[in-house]
């Protein structure tokens, strides 16, 4: 049977036309988006597109939106072999990461894609973003998709969401995976690394379905232990859907000559439960006195607090210079490789679903979906 492949149109400059008398951008009707792509019925898939009523800029997308999203894939999950959004670019990859997190243990694609020119622009880069990411989102292998997580799509390159950074406004090649190769490049031929896709426990729950599958389902049987340990393995690896995420989080970027009452009118804002510290090179901040000092006041009060670089490629490594020593014995968490973008989702994410600071440390230190580089 072909794919099913639900395509969900959030807003964005793919599905945008020049208001001719203000000449800015402006959405128009989904319907007609699909009239501008005949090549999508030459596509070996069934698609179906659902649209919001009141398409947004990406510039506006919030928390609600990202679990407006998560509910329509959710409730849809079983009806569709994988799912492509259509999402204005500039914060495509703050809502690829947070997706990415609050879905865990994905068995399916949901691919993210969009343009920098409208669809019907005379050099819109939206036809072939949008095919070729319904061709990925249908790739599969005896019926089971070969991509199982969030990705971005754009300009012949296809990048783990939560990896993924906008690093251009004019080029069509707006999107970078600083730390971590494409995961398919389209050419020629779609060429899959399918050595880079996430795959974290699948091949254990994979072969702990086809035993469960091969036993017979008697009252004995299910004494047995063996088939328990069977049944827990496919149990815990079924898709879970978190979609509740904290708010109260901020990004403090670093700067030279970045002033005490600057940095404590953030630390001190009411409510506040967590910082994303964006520091110098592998995790580098000011050695002054007064900066540690706020640094542990603010984690002294509940509010955690991590270590991320403003490189675009790189990691932090907290007492690998002078300037981050302090940092490390103060408690504060290391970003290690990861993206501005996924460390805020994150956190969003690990803030509502763990209770200390010792388990978010452990956890946001570790690589869940395939966010950092342990």
């Amino acid at each position: 049977m072909k794919p099913k492949i639900l395509l969900i149109y959030t807003g964005g400059t793919i599905g945008m036309i020049k208001n001719p008398i203000t000449k800015a951008l402006q959405a128009f009707d989904f319907e007609k988006l699909l009239l501008h792509i005949p090549e999508l019925h030459q596509l070996e898939c069934d698609i179906t597109s659902i649209s919001y009523e009141h398409p947004i800029d990406s510039s506006n997308m919030n928390v609600s939106h990202w679990k407006e999203l998560g509910d329509i894939i959710h409730a849809r999950y079983d009806d569709y072999n994988g799912f492509v959004i259509l999402h204005g670019s500039d914060t495509m990859a703050y809502t690829g990461s947070a997706l990415s997190f609050m879905f865990e243990h994905l068995t399916k694609p949901i691919i993210f894609t969009g343009s920098q020119l409208p669809i019907g622009d005379l050099r819109t880069d939206a036809k072939e973003n949008l095919i070729t990411a319904i061709q990925l989102a249908a790739q599969h292998e005896a019926g089971v998709p070969i991509i199982k997580e969030v990705c971005i799509y754009f300009e012949y390159q296809l990048y783990r969401a939560n990896r993924t950074v906008k690093v251009n406004a004019d080029h069509f090649e707006a999107f970078a995976s600083p730390n971590y190769p494409p995961l398919a490049v389209s050419g020629v031929h779609l060429n899959i690394d399918k050595s880079l896709l996430w795959q974290h426990g699948y091949d254990e729950f994979a072969a702990a379905q086809e035993e469960q599958n091969k036993r017979p389902h008697h009252s004995a049987e299910r004494q047995n232990a063996q088939v328990a340990n069977v049944n827990d393995t496919v149990d815990q690896w079924r898709m879970n859907y978190r979609p509740e995420l904290v708010k109260e989080v901020v990004v403090l970027k670093l700067f030279p000559g970045i002033t005490r009452e600057i940095v404590a009118a953030i630390c001190s804002i009411g409510g506040l439960r967590g910082i994303v510290l964006e520091t110098f090179g592998s995790g580098n901040a000011p050695s002054e006195p007064w900066f540690i000092d706020i640094m542990q006041e603010t984690l002294g009060r509940g509010v955690y607090i991590v270590n991320v670089t403003q490189c675009r490629g790189g990691a932090v490594d907290m007492g690998k210079y002078e300037t981050s020593v302090k940092l490390k014995e103060i408690g504060m968490v290391s970003g290690k490789d990861i993206t501005t973008e996924a460390a805020l989702t994150k956190m969003m994410y690990l803030l509502k679903y763990t209770n200390t600071l010792s388990d978010f440390k452990t956890y946001f230190e570790d690589s869940l979906r395939g966010e950092l580089t342990v």
